[in-house]
């Protein structure tokens, strides 16, 4: 592991300017060319936290907290993630110093060990699976999309200030099924309850979309921003 930060530090040295910049901020988002980083990034700006879009392999092993976002097709979301040569640099970030991370949609998915969306394993974060929505609710369109409360696990730290009638914006075909019922932060029901959050020591993840969910996302983006 050592070796591979030695070569990050030198493929990817940055100015003493840009450093300072990077480690002013509380969050890197990661760009492997998915996801609306816009959207994320202004939802940070409103509340008053700037945040780096990178994929840059020593920002993101030297970052305070990351974001992983991501819509679309799981198996090119890890295809992206090995294109970008991103998968060795967050491995040491969120398992070995342990930065805290957040995955929105199908980076949450992208957590997990498998999914069955294009049969392909994920980066195995969290001890989970992701699953097809809905094989056999036919009166519920899919994708899920639209605004559903969550039933919240209280101990999460996610979730400060946030109740059960608060509202938040899914569109999602597919969901994380955790294993350990202890990593569950979240459960939101369509037909049948899902798995829509989980927490896992410092890694969290979020089926529902907290940056175009008003305030009660804005809330649970500062949560993390404050862990």
């Amino acid at each position: 592991m050592r070796c591979f930060i030695q070569q990050v530090e030198k493929e990817h040295t940055l100015s003493n300017n840009r450093w300072k910049a990077i480690m002013t901020q509380k969050i890197i988002l990661i760009d492997y060319g998915l996801g609306n980083h816009r959207s994320v990034q202004k939802a940070f700006n409103r509340i008053g936290i700037d945040c780096v879009v990178s994929n840059n392999l020593l920002e993101i092993t030297e970052a305070p907290k990351l974001l992983l976002p991501g819509v679309g097709h799981f198996s090119n979301g890890m295809a992206k993630l090995r294109e970008y040569k991103l998968i060795e640099a967050l491995n040491e970030a969120v398992l070995v110093k342990k930065i805290p991370i957040l995955g929105i949609c199908l980076g949450m998915q992208l957590m997990t060990s498998f999914s069955e969306e294009g049969n392909e394993n994920g980066l195995s974060w969290i001890n989970a699976t992701t699953r097809k929505l809905g094989h056999s609710i036919q009166q519920l369109k899919i994708p899920h999309m639209g605004w559903n409360n969550l039933i919240i696990n209280e101990t999460s730290q996610l979730f400060k200030g946030i109740t059960e009638k608060d509202l938040f914006y899914f569109v999602h075909s597919y969901y994380v099924n955790c294993n350990n019922q202890n990593d569950v932060a979240g459960k939101t029901s369509y037909g049948n309850k899902f798995d829509s959050s989980f927490q896992h020591e410092n890694i969290f993840g979020c089926q529902f979309h907290p940056e175009k969910s008003h305030d009660a996302g804005l809330k649970i983006l500062k949560n993390f921003s404050n862990l």
